[in-house]
């Protein structure tokens, strides 16, 4: 990817010259090197995972916010990610003819701002993706169920149960709009149910503090939130425009296989971490990497693996498949272990660049799949599967971890999954015809009752509606 390819930013997205160049060049991700010569000791037959390899990202850190920025951990994937930006709805096209008609007629053309949040229905104009057409019908059947209802507010107090009565209860029971009373009874416990199963709560029937948090926000914060996420859909594109594509939701966290405005298949990702969160981008799948290297960060190399090598020796190298190389070239040179003074890297007097060799223990797991851009993000295999059943899906720093590569590789390549020539050397095979993917950012599902909402892990949302408060209020005021 080089600067001559065009990066396109819906609403008037600007990109500080300062910032780009931070962008451009900060982790040089190599391609195919030649191969290695053998190694200097027997290592044991499956490598050793690194411990560090990823962690959970603290709960609670707002998106993109100063206080993660001075957070921000240590690396996991070769990348760097730019400065925080205003990403909300808008989506960076890489490719120009990425970008969809609906979202190129609708764009503004003056600052963001001034966007015309008016939730009318575009599909109704010109071809769309379809989920942008199932979140509108979701919206009326939001409306119809929901913002009928008398919004009365609830005090807080302990969490409201079957078997409770009183005058919360019976508050309860009008905000629903049940029958009137001051029991809670089981035809109340399922109103409550059904509630917090469209709302993102356990529905468990129990009206806890978030429970009655979110029926005090009222029919129309929610309404706002599904014409929110109409927009991002409307970024997306429509069926004629791309036969097969690749979709990427940050916000559920899964990835799925689109063919001919359908959904044919969906697997679990695990995306960026708030303070490291991945983009909102579409650029092109063109090729995979077969049995990836590993280029360590710097920073992991100076704080983390560094100070294990002097403690342990160069066999902590060595049996984990290291290599150590001179320079960040394609055709870099190795370097023997012993010639390094390690004490030096670790006191950052040294620069190192270190390689690990492709294996199931590798961090980038047995493939990646490049989409050429600005930003240094790609799809990439995990050998962490535990983080999939663990629902651990926001830890990354900004890269996508897919649950199952070889699905998805099947899929890409039209019926196979590639293999290197070595097992022990990455290896480029281009995909038969270039794939798009687009990486959006949904928090709100359309379901065939409604919608259903989800978290918003980044903040992305609360920023939105503090910032186009007012329109979103009128727009959702509009369509009553």
């Amino acid at each position: 990817m080089t600067m001559r390819h065009a990066l396109l930013a819906l609403s008037a997205l600007t990109i500080p010259a300062a910032a780009m160049a931070q962008w451009n060049g900060n982790w040089p991700v190599p391609g195919p090197v030649a191969p290695p010569p053998p190694p200097a000791a027997v290592a044991p037959q499956v490598p050793v995972a690194e411990p560090w390899m990823a962690r959970p990202a603290p709960s609670g850190q707002p998106w993109q916010s100063p206080a993660a920025e001075q957070n921000r951990a240590p690396a996991i994937e070769p990348i760097d990610l730019p400065p925080a930006i205003e990403q909300g709805v808008d989506m960076i096209y890489i490719d120009e003819e990425l970008v969809p008609r609906a979202a190129r007629d609708s764009s503004p053309a003056g600052d963001a701002s001034l966007a015309a949040w008016s939730g009318a229905p575009v599909d109704f104009f010109t071809s769309v993706n379809p989920i942008y057409t199932d979140l509108r019908r979701g919206l009326v059947k939001y409306q119809q169920r929901w913002g009928s209802l008398p919004q009365l507010p609830i005090p807080a107090g302990p969490a409201l149960k079957a078997g409770m009565s009183g005058e919360r209860v019976a508050m309860l029971r009008t905000r629903l709009g049940a029958a009137a009373g001051d029991k809670y009874d089981a035809a109340l416990a399922a109103q409550v149910k059904e509630f917090q199963s469209v709302h993102g709560f356990k529905p468990d029937g129990i009206a806890g503090a978030g429970t009655i948090e979110a029926l005090n926000r009222g029919a129309q914060y929610y309404e706002q939130l599904i014409i929110i996420n109409m927009e991002r859909a409307k970024r997306l594109p429509a069926p004629e425009e791309q036969r097969k594509y690749v979709l990427v939701d940050a916000g559920d966290a899964r990835l799925s296989m689109w063919e001919n405005g359908r959904k044919v298949d969906e697997m679990k990702i695990v995306v960026g971490k708030a303070e490291t969160a991945t983009p909102m981008m579409a650029a092109y799948i063109k090729y995979a990497s077969v049995n990836p290297y590993w280029n360590v960060p710097p920073e992991l190399v100076r704080n983390l693996i560094g100070p294990r090598i002097v403690a342990q020796g160069v066999g902590y190298l060595t049996e984990r498949e290291y290599q150590v190389l001179a320079d960040y070239g394609d055709d870099a040179k190795t370097i023997d272990p012993h010639d390094v003074d390690w004490q030096a890297v670790v006191d950052g007097r040294q620069d190192v660049r270190l390689r690990r060799l492709p294996s199931p223990a590798n961090s980038m797991g047995m493939m990646k799949f490049m989409l050429p851009n600005y930003f240094g993000i790609y799809l990439h295999d995990s050998p962490e599967k535990e983080h999939f059943t663990k629902n651990e899906l926001w830890i990354s720093n900004g890269c996508v971890r897919v649950e199952d590569y070889r699905r998805f590789a099947n899929w890409l390549f039209g019926g196979y999954v590639p293999r290197g020539k070595d097992p022990k050397v990455e290896e480029e095979v281009d995909l038969p015809k270039p794939v798009p993917v687009y990486m959006t950012y949904l928090t709100a599902q359309p379901t065939a009752s409604g919608v259903q909402f989800m978290a918003d892990p980044y903040g992305r949302d609360q920023h939105l509606m503090e910032r186009f408060g007012t329109q979103l209020l009128a727009a959702v005021r509009g369509l009553r």
